[in-house]
């Protein structure tokens, strides 16, 4: 069953910690932006239950999100198409769009090689976290997030098969020119609690535009 977003402002006591980050955000966001998630579904149970067919150990508070909104990444909601940069990384004010459950998994039929394989010629000019393991194929990690440049500069991964020292479910983040792959949060949890706490700072492209 699919949620829309507009109704947890008439049922403000159902909010729970997951719904707080969309309606936090609101008010960092220009009108339009804010009327595009108020008009967004969230993602049904048959399109969770193939996500966890594919990404098992998907985190609760990912699924959670997604219940909330189901991408804002050029993504269909009914009549209306989203297009919302709803999340950031550790590169400041750089923003990204949520990607939808239709959109992970056909991500995840490509993308079979490894991080290995990619960059074997030129292994030295790529900074690659000790905490990622670089021999586990690319589509084996749930690409959640693209950036503004249509994740052609950076990508958010959740990460379930990390090397020694690195955590089931951390968030790895992908740069390009130069490449490089780096943990950026322990868990999704701690990630979006970084986003909060950094008070929405990659929403500073919209007061740019405003």
């Amino acid at each position: 069953m699919s949620t829309n977003f507009g109704e947890y402002f008439l049922r403000e006591e159902e909010i729970a910690v997951h719904t707080a980050y969309f309606k936090n955000l609101l008010q960092y966001l220009p009108q339009e932006e804010q009327q595009q998630l108020q008009k967004a579904n969230g993602a049904t149970d048959a399109q969770i239950e193939s996500l966890l067919e594919i990404f098992p150990q998907s985190p609760q508070s990912f699924i959670e999100l997604l219940q909330d909104v189901n991408g804002t990444y050029h993504c269909k909601h009914g009549q209306e198409t989203i297009s919302v940069l709803v999340l950031g990384s550790d590169l400041g004010d750089y923003p990204y769009y949520l990607k939808a459950v239709e959109q992970i998994l056909a991500d995840a039929q490509h993308q079979r090689e490894t991080i290995f394989e990619r960059y074997q010629d030129f292994l030295e000019y790529v900074d690659i976290d000790n905490r990622v393991n670089m021999h586990v194929p690319l589509n084996e990690r749930l690409c959640f997030a693209d950036c503004m440049n249509n994740g052609g500069t950076s990508s958010l991964y959740l990460d379930f098969s990390p090397a020694e020292g690195g955590k089931m479910g951390q968030v790895v983040r992908y740069v390009h020119d130069p490449d490089s792959f780096e943990v950026i949060a322990s868990s999704f949890d701690e990630y979006l609690q970084q986003l909060v706490e950094g008070e929405y700072e990659f929403t500073a492209l919209y007061e740019e535009e405003f």
